[in-house]
This record gives C-alpha cells, sequence and structure tokens, in this order.
C-alpha cells in the first residue's frame, strides 16, 4: 500500500521487561499459532468504498458488497482478511459502529473467513471529515485514504482522550470473539513522514490494549528498516510479529530469515507489488515453507485505485500489469494462472 516498504532488519533478540507480564510468552504465541493452520488472505476494502470512513459509516456501509466479495476471496481458499478501522467512525456513533463491525464479521464467518482488525494507520491523507467521501482520482492510487488517527491529533497528545477510549472499546467489545483473528494496533508508524513522533502514540496503543488484554494476539507490523527504534519497540512488545514486504524474493527471505529469530510466529500482513518482483507465484511458495501467514495488498478492483502503482498520476491509464488486486468487480480475475495457482496452493497440504 505503501511506498517505503523494503525489509525489515534491525537490532536486539532479548525481550522488553516492561512487556514481560503483558506480552504473550513466545510459548502461548507458538501454541496459538499452531492452531491455525495455514493462513493466506488479503487486505480488504470493499470495491464500493474509497476508504475505511466510507466501508464504515452508516449510509454507505455495503453488506451485498462486502458478501460478495468475500465469497469471491473464499472461493479460491483465502482464510483471513485484515480490515482497516477509523475512529472518527466510532466517535461519531460508537454503537452503530460495533453493530456494523459485528455485522462484517458474521459475514466473514459465513464464508470461513477470521479477520485481522487494523485500529490507527499513519498513511496517505492528513486529514478527513465524515460523510459523503471524495470521489476517486481517476488513475491515482489510494487518491481517497485518510489517516486514523488525523495529523492535527495525532501532533497533539491532549487529544489522545477520545483514541484511548474508541482503542478501549473496541477492543473490549470484541475481546473474546473467535471471528477475529488478530488486532493490528497500529499500521505503518512512523510514515508519511512523521518518523519518531509516531512513537508516542505507538506506546500508548500498547498500554490502552494491555489494560484490556484481549483473548487474540496483538502485533504492529514492522515495515521500515530505517526506523530501528520503532521497529524494535514493536517486536519487543508484539505478541506474534508481523511486517510487510513489497520487494522481490531476495529480499522476503533476508527479512523472513532475521525475523523467525525472534522464535514467534510470523505474519506477513501487506505484499505483493507485481511490478515490484512482489507476485503470488514467487512469494507464496517461500511464505509455505516457512509457515508464514501471507497477507496480500488488494482483493478487488474498485474506488481505491490500488490497481495502479504508487506515484500514478491522474488521468493514468489502466496498466497491463496491475500493482495490487486480483479481481475485477464482476469477479473475472486479472489472471487466470494466478488464482488457479493460489487455489492449488492453498488447498495442497
Amino acid at each position: 500500500m505503501k511506498k517505503l516498504i523494503i525489509i525489515v532488519v534491525f537490532g536486539l533478540l532479548a525481550s522488553n521487561s516492561h512487556a514481560q507480564n503483558k506480552q504473550w510468552t513466545s510459548q502461548k504465541a507458538n501454541e496459538w499459532y499452531q492452531k491455525q493452520g495455514w493462513l493466506v488472505g488479503a487486505n480488504f476494502l470493499p470495491s464500493s468504498a474509497i476508504n475505511q470512513l466510507e466501508m464504515w459509516q452508516a449510509a454507505s456501509f455495503d453488506t451485498v458488497t462486502i458478501n460478495k466479495e468475500l465469497g469471491m476471496a473464499a472461493g479460491i481458499g483465502m482464510n483471513t482478511m485484515r480490515v482497516y478501522l477509523h475512529d472518527m467512525a466510532w466517535k461519531a456513533d460508537a454503537a452503530g459502529f460495533k453493530n456494523r463491525m459485528n455485522q462484517f464479521l458474521a459475514i466473514a464467518h459465513k464464508n470461513k473467513i477470521k479477520i485481522i482488525f487494523c485500529i490507527l494507520d499513519d498513511c496517505w491523507n492528513p486529514e478527513a471529515t465524515l460523510g459523503k467521501q471524495p470521489d476517486p482520482k481517476p488513475g491515482v492510487h489510494n487518491s481517497g485514504w485518510v489517516r486514523s488517527p488525523t495529523m492535527k491529533i495525532h501532533n497533539d497528545m491532549t487529544a489522545w482522550g477520545d483514541l484511548e477510549k474508541y482503542v478501549k472499546d473496541v477492543l473490549t467489545s470484541f475481546k473474546n470473539d473467535d471471528r477475529i483473528l488478530l488486532w493490528d494496533l497500529y499500521n505503518e508508524p512512523g510514515n508519511s513522514g512523521y518518523g519518531l513522533s509516531s512513537l508516542p502514540l505507538l506506546k500508548k496503543m500498547y498500554e490502552w490494549a494491555w489494560t484490556v488484554r484481549p483473548a487474540q494476539p496483538l502485533s504492529t507490523g514492522v515495515w521500515y528498516n530505517e526506523q530501528p527504534s520503532i521497529n524494535d519497540f514493536q517486536i519487543k512488545n508484539s505478541d506474534v510479529i508481523t511486517f510487510h514486504n513489497y520487494s522481490d524474493t531476495i529480499e522476503l527471505k533476508k527479512a523472513l530469515d532475521t525475523l523467525v529469530k525472534f522464535g514467534r510466529p510470523v505474519i506477513c500482513t501487506e505484499y505483493m507489488a507485481r511490478t515490484n518482483n512482489s507476485k503470488f507465484i514467487t512469494h507464496l511458495p517461500i511464505f509455505k515453507r516457512y509457515h508464514v501467514a501471507a497477507i496480500n495488498w488488494g482483493l478487488v478492483s474498485g474506488k481505491s485505485n490500488t490497481i495502479f502503482p504508487w506515484g500514478s498520476k491522474l488521468g493514468t491509464t489502466e496498466p497491463t500489469t496491475w500493482f495490487h488486486d486480483v479481481f475485477r468487480k464482476d469477479g473475472t480475475p486479472f489472471s487466470k494462472e494466478e488464482v488457479t495457482f493460489i487455489k492449488n496452493i492453498t488447498s495442497s497440504k
């Protein structure tokens, strides 16, 4: 989804003593992971939504499209979806927001798909507005995606009271829900030029989550090797290790060989950018061999315009090789060869 994602390499293997009583032990994490089977899926946004707000607001919550598109995923053997929430949708209507989360989980469960909910996000447009969301800019990758929280709130620690309520309310309401695989507390902390200014909010996210201590594991994905202090904190405090990698097989193996040394389950929560040589056919066999969960970016081509590459300009025509995504809205795959391959590798032991 984002541009600065290479490999993850960083410092110490030691545990953080501050987290010892709150972070799962590696034994508990590995016992949990052994029960899951091989997890394969996608980052999910219905094709009818341009961003998280359009997905979750009552007026645009589209259960018909959600059901149809999760069915497409299930049809090729996918069993996991990563889905972004947004604090503004909760603040506007907390009860309705949680009810829609429950409806979404029911649809996913019907399709035998477990959900990773991502709570905060540092990527793309800095501000957001409730209500009708903007139309897509033709040819522009993710023209309407919005950060959660907005930059104004991110940069003002005195404004985090509602964030704390949001995080604790959502986690408390669903802390024992076995339809949820994992809580991804904060997507790409430090992106959008924030750098280390995101570390205080990242630390607060773990503190708030630990006060609830859901039955599901907690994590945040390491994504950028030039943020060693953020990476180090994430690894030392996550129950399971999650990471992003949109590079070729050589760099993927480097990342995996680094991460498996920590002795915890490893889940890739973002990969697959075809023109970056990150592909299903090359990467899924590696993930399977390492027994690492594989969650690619994008399922159905829609308003987010993620078939176009990062940095695409207004008016860019549909690329011959899609950057992300698997299907068109009518269920036609970008590549029949790819979907056949995904079906085969997910069905084989």
